[in-house]
């Protein structure tokens, strides 16, 4: 049993919480959930403790969220940053300032679960034999994308994805799309959650270098919000140092800032 200064943190409360916190063990996500419980009853005590807790009708979560923020918005007060540290920061990694590159590609999709090793090796032995008949005849690409592709949007397109910037498909898709050549087809089949997939890319168009004029508004944004998340972490741990928590160990590179 997980005790906050008295308060009671339930096995239930934290069985429901465990679903918000996916992890590579059952162990780990309770865990999580749990800190996460602790930081949520800290903030909460401390808002009733300012008296900026949100009462009155409504839906209670919504009330908590509400007391959360009024809570850190009463604790943490930050200036926006100057000119001066935006360009200094903008300079140092002007590689993160670029537009988007953008990028028209066409894939075979052979699915597989990503938790299915026979499925995925059945998946993987239909991607290599189809990729030798491309490397036959490139010209086939289109038929065999509709013969035998598992994505139902792109396989009527002859394997056409259309247009695709970052963020738009798996990173291993993206770093694949990253290493061709225009008309380049994929030396391997690329493994991603979805299965195994030919890729080709048909078109690119790099992304270009930002000014910082035109990029200022965002660095001042970035730097902002690290600023905030560092200065929230500092604020947890205030609270859990002058606070009784039994039932769990805390410590500093563990605790999860708000959500």
């Amino acid at each position: 049993m997980i005790t906050v200064n008295g308060a009671t943190i339930t096995d239930q409360e934290i069985a429901r919480e465990v679903q918000y916190h996916p992890a590579s063990s059952l162990e780990r996500a309770t865990r999580d959930a749990s800190i996460a419980l602790v930081v949520r009853a800290l903030l909460l005590q401390e808002a009733a403790a300012l008296g900026v807790s949100c009462g009155g009708d409504g839906d209670p979560s919504a009330r908590e969220e509400q007391s959360i923020a009024a809570v850190l918005d009463h604790a943490i007060a930050l200036p926006d940053p100057d000119e001066q540290t935006c360009r200094r920061y903008y300079e140092n990694h002007r590689e993160k300032f670029r537009s988007p590159d953008l990028f028209e590609a066409s894939h075979i999709l052979f699915a597989a679960p990503p938790h299915d090793p026979a499925e995925r090796e059945r998946a993987r032995a239909a991607a290599d034999a189809t990729l030798r008949e491309l490397r036959e005849d490139p010209r086939a690409f289109e038929r065999l994308a509709r013969e035998r592709s598992a994505d139902p949007e792109s396989r009527e397109q002859g394997g056409h994805m259309g247009q695709i910037t970052r963020g738009q498909t798996t990173p291993e898709f993206e770093a694949c799309l990253a290493r061709l050549s225009e008309g380049e087809l994929c030396a391997e089949p690329v493994a991603t959650r979805y299965g195994w997939h030919l890729v080709r890319l048909d078109r690119a168009v790099r992304g270009r270098q930002l000014t910082f004029e035109m990029a200022k508004e965002r660095v001042a944004e970035y730097l902002g919000a690290s600023a905030w998340t560092r200065a929230v972490h500092q604020y947890i741990q205030i609270l859990v140092g002058r606070s009784r928590i039994e039932g769990i160990e805390l410590d500093g590179a563990a605790t999860p800032l708000v959500q």
